[in-house]
């Protein structure tokens, strides 16, 4: 009898766990679906906006061989973003990385964690959204400047970051560049370090307290990367730093970016 119970619970147990895994793939699915549709949506409303202000280059370095020089002449990323916040008005610009699918707006609000749970138009969606630290000023652009976002087996969000860790993305140098364009100007960003990283929190400070502290964190960030890229960085640089994770363990994937060219509109 004893053994008619265990082999019973054995049996709805596993038909449990059966349903659940098919109720869990399709709700995995449907905040695809309901993500693709926000995406769809976005592209619907993206007009180019004008460049109508004159473009600057950010901090050359004093070595003209440096492959800064080869990304100057690439055209700006230009995304009139009013038109955007019809969707949402957290929304405060868009982002595109070279050698990946990620090709979307950026929300901001109050907190690190809303964005989590909830699309780009503030739905609820476990995929979340690619949202800006809160901490950050993507205004005028502190030192280090944070985005953030799943890191998605399907590929949406931030899902395809990891490209970034290969070799075959790393080879071509035309990968190395993120566009971002925000309310008030494009910008153009050069990566130069991709790492991963048990989960941490200091490559995600927004503020120092001196150029010294500031000149540390450049050195760690450079010192962790696992391909190199033949660039230098100082204090006067500003960074763009994108954060996800790796699978679904505490792992995260970085990627840190200097800037080196925008474009104020008038």
């Amino acid at each position: 009898m004893h053994k008619n119970i265990k082999w019973i619970f054995s049996i709805f147990f596993s038909i449990f766990t059966f349903v659940w895994s098919i109720h869990s793939i399709k709700m995995w699915n449907n905040d695809k679906i309901k993500i693709q549709k926000v995406s769809s949506d976005i592209e619907d409303k993206i007009k180019e906006k004008e460049n109508s202000g004159m473009e600057e280059l950010v901090n050359p370095p004093y070595y003209l061989s440096d492959i800064y020089y080869n990304y100057i002449y690439k055209n700006l990323l230009s995304v009139d973003i009013s038109k955007l916040k019809s969707i949402n008005d957290d929304i405060i610009g868009f982002l595109k990385v070279e050698g990946t699918s990620i090709n979307d707006a950026v929300v901001q609000t109050n907190n690190n964690t809303f964005y989590l749970t909830h699309s780009t138009d503030k739905t609820p969606n476990k995929a979340g959204a690619i949202f800006a630290d809160y901490r950050n000023d993507f205004v005028n652009f502190d030192k280090n400047n944070i985005i953030y976002a799943h890191g998605r087996t399907d590929k949406i969000m931030f899902g395809t970051l990891k490209n970034t860790l290969d070799k075959s993305w790393y080879e071509n140098t035309d990968n190395h560049l993120i566009y971002l364009s925000t309310l008030n100007q494009n910008t153009l960003w050069q990566i130069v370090s991709v790492y991963t990283i048990p989960e941490e929190t200091d490559y995600i400070t927004t503020h120092f307290k001196d150029n010294k502290d500031y000149h540390n964190f450049l050195e760690m960030i450079l010192d962790r990367s696992i391909h190199k890229f033949n660039t230098t960085l100082n204090t006067d640089d500003k960074i763009l730093t994108l954060s996800t994770c790796k699978g679904e363990g505490d792992i995260r994937i970085v990627v840190h970016a200097k800037l080196i060219k925008k474009q104020l509109f008038k």
